[in-house]
């Protein structure tokens, strides 16, 4: 996850919904498999292609079933390609497989009130913490509250990502659950991103106005989920 064409540490979780209420199925939607609950409303799937490329497409349900209303070819995967979320390792360049939730975003915008879901900005400090050393891993955290090894350089297995260093990359970024549990080396940061030059560290990204579109329909109360396949 060292590369200037990627985005570094992309980490996504798995559904952590139980109980009756919240019965579990699944739906293939745009040629990808989606675990979903009868509280879901709105999916962003990716659906690779052909290397670390990928059909990223936004669906939400209608009284009629499911519509897909976005669509883009050029959405990335990792340049690792894909993996199964349980087996994924840190530092491989691989996109998890399987369905997501995406409960929060962050970027280098101001919160604008048409924003559903929660947001936090990025300042001066801010990182991504990929030390399997920290109780903080897998965590958005400021240097200035310690809990990590931020000075560690890039070359270190263990260095956070510098979100600051990412300007493009992460305009908007919307956060996934993978590994929300803290597995350690497993990896840590999988997001839903704008594009970068090329492949991702294991992100999903899509064009910058998918995502820009995407910022404004998000809504926490339709359970929003991405799922990953091929």
């Amino acid at each position: 996850m060292r590369r200037l064409v990627t985005v570094l540490g992309c980490v996504l979780a798995a559904l952590p919904w139980a109980g009756p209420a919240a019965a579990a199925h699944s739906v293939t939607l745009g040629g990808v498999s989606v675990r979903l609950t009868d509280r879901t409303g709105q999916v962003v799937t990716v659906n690779r292609t052909r290397g670390y490329h990928a059909v990223v497409s936004w669906w939400i349900r209608t009284d009629s079933g499911w519509e897909r209303q976005l669509r883009s070819r050029d959405g990335r995967v990792g340049y690792g390609g894909l993996v199964l979320a349980r087996k994924r390792k840190q530092g491989t360049g691989t996109t998890p497989l399987g369905t997501f939730r995406l409960p929060w975003a962050f970027g280098t915008h101001r919160r604008q009130d048409a924003w559903m879901i929660r947001y936090r900005r990025i300042k001066r400090g801010d990182y991504w913490v990929q030390d399997n050393r920290s109780a903080y891993y897998n965590r958005y955290r400021n240097r200035s509250a310690g809990g990590f090894r931020w000075w560690l350089p890039g070359s270190d297995p263990n260095s956070s990502e510098r979100l600051k260093d990412y300007p493009r990359q992460y305009e908007w970024a919307v956060v996934t659950s993978f590994n929300k549990s803290q597995v350690k080396h497993r990896g840590s940061g999988i997001f839903l991103h704008v594009n970068g030059p090329g492949a991702t560290g294991g992100c999903v990204s899509a064009p910058r106005r998918l995502i820009r579109r995407l910022m404004r329909r998000l809504d926490p109360a339709q359970r929003p989920v991405i799922a990953v396949g091929r």
